[in-house]
């Protein structure tokens, strides 16, 4: 499948800022079943200085500075991404999660996939004695790591309800573990946590999720959002788990980034000179090629609603992290 992707991020100041600094993680990735045909990244005002490098994870970061005072920022990334990932692991296939515990710990490189990143606490996802005992129970001796991550995978879904107004993009993992709610962000963390507390390497996912509109309804201009997942180690290879959903990660995901948590993969983080409030507005579309673009306009009111679980919310906190990031 060969989807079209769109991100928009535009901020509004009411006062000149006058100095911005950031980072841009908008690139989706190359490999696992996925081959980015295109992808250019529109920044106004046009940044004073711009440098692309890869970080230790492999992602693209776009740097820019702006030093001319401006009342907008907006950025705008455009992407063709072609997925085309082979059939999931029967639940129960593969190695022991003893044994994928024993090869993370022998394995000896240090790439961008290495397992020795996504083994230990990150600043987002601190191991919880309380989430390593939840995840325990779906790990009894001698069990399929595979297996016992994608039964944590539906227990997470069944037990945690799905509530945006129930934590922040900065509520404490161990906090929206104990809410038992939260959105897709908080899900991945959890999940993440747990694996980790086994001594299983997790890692988060960013990216989009193909969203589809209600029967008889367009597609909305804007209307999709950003997603996160999981990813579990086994043997050499990567395995998508999305505990927001509970599927296992085909042909409807495109990542963007993998990292120890959403600090390593946010889209767009950084800092301005400036004082007074600040609008955001955010936008992304994710269309299959064989479905034409939805027409430019602004967004109808609702316009998120029908949109798929575990994506519909998470442009807010995209939202939450820049409007953070960006106040100097």
């Amino acid at each position: 499948m060969i989807y079209t992707l769109r991100h928009l991020t535009a901020y509004r100041y009411r006062r000149p800022v006058r100095f911005a600094r950031c980072s841009m993680r908008l690139r989706p990735r190359d490999g696992e079943g996925q081959i980015v045909l295109e992808s250019r990244v529109t920044i106004s005002p046009e940044p004073r200085t711009r440098t692309v490098r890869r970080d230790a994870f492999g992602i693209e970061t776009v740097s820019i500075t702006l030093d001319a005072p401006h009342t907008e920022f907006r950025v705008e990334a455009l992407s063709r991404v072609d997925v085309a990932r082979p059939p999931l692991p029967e639940p129960e296939s593969g190695p022991s999660w003893e044994a994928v515990r024993a090869a993370a710990l022998a394995e000896r490189s240090l790439g961008p996939d290495a397992p020795a990143h996504f083994l230990f606490p990150s600043a987002r996802v601190p191991l919880v004695p309380a989430v390593t005992e939840y995840a325990r129970a779906s790990f009894p001796p001698g069990r399929s790591a595979y297996g016992g991550a994608v039964e944590l995978m539906h227990r997470i879904g069944a037990d945690f309800r799905f509530d945006a107004k129930a934590t922040t993009v900065s509520t404490p993992l161990a906090e929206s573990f104990a809410l038992r709610a939260g959105v897709c962000q908080d899900f991945a963390h959890i999940m993440i946590a747990g694996l980790r507390g086994l001594g299983l390497p997790a890692a988060y996912m960013g990216g989009y999720l193909r969203t589809t509109p209600p029967p008889g309804r367009p597609r909305l201009r804007g209307a999709d959002a950003s997603h996160a997942w999981v990813a579990l180690w086994c043997d050499g290879v990567w395995h998508g788990l999305d505990p927001t959903n509970g599927v296992g990660v085909r042909d409807h995901h495109i990542v963007v980034a993998r990292g120890r948590d959403y600090g390593d993969v946010s889209p767009i983080d950084g800092i301005v000179t400036a004082s007074g409030p600040q609008k955001l507005r955010v936008e992304v579309d994710v269309v299959p090629e064989d479905e034409p673009m939805p027409e430019e306009g602004p967004v109808p009111q609702g316009a998120e609603q029908g949109v798929e679980q575990g994506a519909e919310h998470e442009a807010e906190h995209e939202a939450g992290i820049a409007e953070e990031a960006f106040v100097a």
